[in-house]
């Protein structure tokens, strides 16, 4: 419920789409239908989350995005030249802290919707998920070890080809060797993802069928957002973290494979961004 509201945009930046202003100024629309999706709102409860998302969106118009333009005109300068995995994890550690502060935005403003659900509209959430992880297993976990590499593999390529354009036989087999080194396993994932459904389910079952105050409410999403980043137990918490530095060894050690074609595409493309962005910015 709380990522929803501001992850089509990080979809928009990071998943390279062409249409960025478009898509930025219909995201209150695509998140109430996300969101309605998922819990399926009453007539009464619909206005106020409504108007929930368009306070989130005119913030985080406001207040965001001229540090999400400084990001990309960073990350295009960077993306010139050769670079280092610790030069990527700066950028990624930015984006992350660019992320919590719309976190603690987003909660503030999801707290008096999510005290407003009932029974119906959260078991209506876990029957909508337990849908999508049907789906999502479909897709990651059915077939043989190389099936399921192939199936990352594509949509990997079909990720950085969208910032680098066609690449190399050299590049996809390192971009393959890469995904079979991953700590990250299909297995894995689905643990994650329960994981991550069940912890706001149980917070939100605890918002409905208990009186907290509104801060009580805040308090309780803040905390399902942060144990998403950083789980309970060490062992989910290690694989996170290795996950996130061999994300930066990765990109880094594809980039510095790259032509000078090839880098001036991925800086054209994030100044692109850019400059759509700082138009959002303007009046």
């Amino acid at each position: 419920m709380m990522r929803a509201w501001f992850l089509p945009l990080a979809l928009l930046v990071l998943q390279g789409c062409s249409t960025i202003k478009l898509g930025y100024q219909q995201l209150p629309t695509l998140s109430y239908w996300w969101l309605d999706s998922t819990v399926s709102f009453s007539g009464a409860q619909s206005p106020g989350a409504k108007q929930a998302i368009d306070n989130l969106h005119q913030w985080h118009r406001r207040e965001e995005l001229p540090a999400y333009a400084e990001l990309l005109q960073r990350a295009s300068q960077l993306s010139a030249g050769p670079v280092q995995a610790e030069q990527v994890c700066r950028i990624w550690t930015d984006v992350q802290a660019r992320m919590d502060t719309s976190m603690r935005e987003a909660v503030a403003q999801a707290a008096p919707v999510a005290m407003a659900l009932g029974p119906r509209q959260l078991s209506h959430m876990a029957r909508h998920w337990e849908s999508q992880n049907e789906a999502w297993e479909k897709e990651w976990l059915q077939g043989s070890d190389s099936e399921r590499l192939q199936r990352r593999l594509d949509k990997t390529l079909e990720r950085y080809r969208s910032f680098y354009g066609e690449l190399s036989a050299v590049q996809v087999s390192q971009i393959k060797a890469q995904l079979a080194q991953s700590p990250w396993t299909a297995e894995w994932g689905r643990q994650d993802r329960q994981r991550r459904q069940q912890d706001l389910l149980s917070a939100l079952q605890r918002i409905s069928q208990t009186s907290v105050t509104p801060a009580q409410a805040e308090a309780l999403l803040w905390g399902v957002w942060q144990r998403w980043l950083q789980p309970p137990e060490a062992a989910q918490r290690a694989v996170m973290q290795s996950l996130s530095q061999r994300t930066c060894e990765n990109l880094a050690q594809l980039h510095n494979t790259t032509t000078p074609e090839q880098r001036q595409q991925v800086t054209r493309r994030l100044r692109a961004y850019e400059r759509d962005i700082r138009d959002l910015i303007k009046p």
